[in-house]
């Protein structure tokens, strides 16, 4: 369920924002890596070795309650790895990728930035995912000047929607389903939080979980967190989720959000109890193909919806694409009400939120993808 794509408005036969077809120009030599970039954007699962460099599967080994760690490979593998398969599977003659940074992002994933180069000239500068133990990647958004329209039966990266309408209703509901850690979860949750502000009850907006998750105990923990303080708390969510999206410390935002914490502490044992959370994270025989443990809190909307990764977007009971701004997030809703109220008329940012952890509007990304 991948939810990629540029600022494409929003899609599902709405009228609001913009088309979210990509615009067809001339192919220059200087923009033919576009093309795979793009392609890398939306398609997240790449195999690269026999041993298999899907999305987000590393080999972690757990010890007690915790996980005690993948494999970790030292930098110079990992970037040898990430270069050696982007040279010689995803750009064309003449053009090089090289790793000219990599960091930390998480306990378990590294965030590396690549420079594209034509000959000496350096003609763009994307970012990657790679796992610790280098069995898995995925890309973040590359930032292009031009709209390329991909070859035929090529994913354009764009947010494409679905074929139905969204139903109109007098109240809309809409749904966020992400993992609390997924970089790509954050982003959309970025675009989410101005919208729940500026709506208020005037529509249903609410956060909901993947059933499964990828990246650690700590996304299990936060996810009961920002759970429970939309359940019981609700006016405190939207400040605690922007404390959360930019120090990504779901504990320490309790009290910076001003939620009540022995209220919250009992929501949160009360919903490890009836779901058996924390016996499924330790019982790694019941992980989803041994590597991903369960978040089964709202396992039957997953189901009925269809979700299978991070972010997925429900409006009125419908899934649905739009582009990872707060305006676009925006029309979506108030295309989907019978009657918009007045705050349909604000326009908000309309520049794609950033991947990762950081604060609501402090950084932009074109593309877009998906953990899942």
């Amino acid at each position: 369920m991948s939810d990629s794509g540029t600022n494409a408005g929003t899609s599902a036969g709405t009228n609001a924002g913009a088309s979210s077809g990509a615009s067809a120009v001339t192919l220059s030599k200087d923009m033919i890596y576009g093309i795979v970039i793009l392609g890398l954007v939306a398609v997240l699962a790449i195999s690269v070795f026999t041993q298999g460099f899907g999305i987000m599967k590393p080999n972690v080994q757990t010890g007690g309650n915790e996980q005690t760690g993948m494999q970790s490979l030292p930098d110079d593998q990992l970037t040898s790895k990430l270069q050696d398969y982007v040279n010689a599977n995803l750009l064309g003659d003449g053009y090089t990728a090289e790793v000219t940074k990599l960091e930390k992002y998480d306990d378990y994933i590294k965030l590396a930035t690549l420079d594209i180069t034509d000959g000496s000239t350096v003609v763009e500068t994307g970012q990657a995912y790679i796992t610790n133990d280098g069995t898995s990647i995925f890309f973040g958004g590359a930032r292009l000047n031009e709209t390329v329209a991909p070859p035929s039966g090529q994913d354009s990266g764009t947010d494409t929607g679905t074929d139905t309408a969204v139903q109109k209703v007098d109240k809309p509901k809409a749904q966020a389903f992400v993992m609390s850690y997924c970089p790509y979860g954050l982003q959309f949750l970025k675009a989410y939080v101005p919208v729940m502000e500026l709506l208020g009850d005037k529509a249903d907006l609410e956060v909901a979980f993947v059933d499964y998750s990828m990246h650690g105990k700590k996304e299990i923990d936060a996810n009961s967190y920002i759970y429970c303080v939309q359940k019981e708390q609700k006016p405190k969510l939207a400040a605690y989720l922007r404390c959360f999206l930019e120090s990504g410390d779901y504990a320490a935002c309790v009290a910076t959000a001003g939620v009540d914490s022995a209220k919250l502490d009992t929501c949160v044992a009360q919903l490890d109890a009836q779901y058996n959370i924390t016996a499924l994270y330790n019982d790694q025989s019941t992980w989803a193909g041994g590597q991903f443990p369960q978040y089964p809190v709202e396992t039957d909307l997953n189901s009925q919806y269809g979700v299978q990764g991070s972010p997925t977007f429900v409006l009125n009971g419908q899934q649905v694409s739009v582009s990872r701004s707060a305006d676009a997030v925006k029309e979506a809703i108030c295309a989907s009400f019978n009657n918009p109220p007045a705050e349909c008329n604000t326009t908000l940012r309309t520049d794609q939120e950033a991947a990762g952890l950081g604060a609501v509007a402090s950084g932009t990304t074109t593309g877009s993808a998906s953990c899942g």
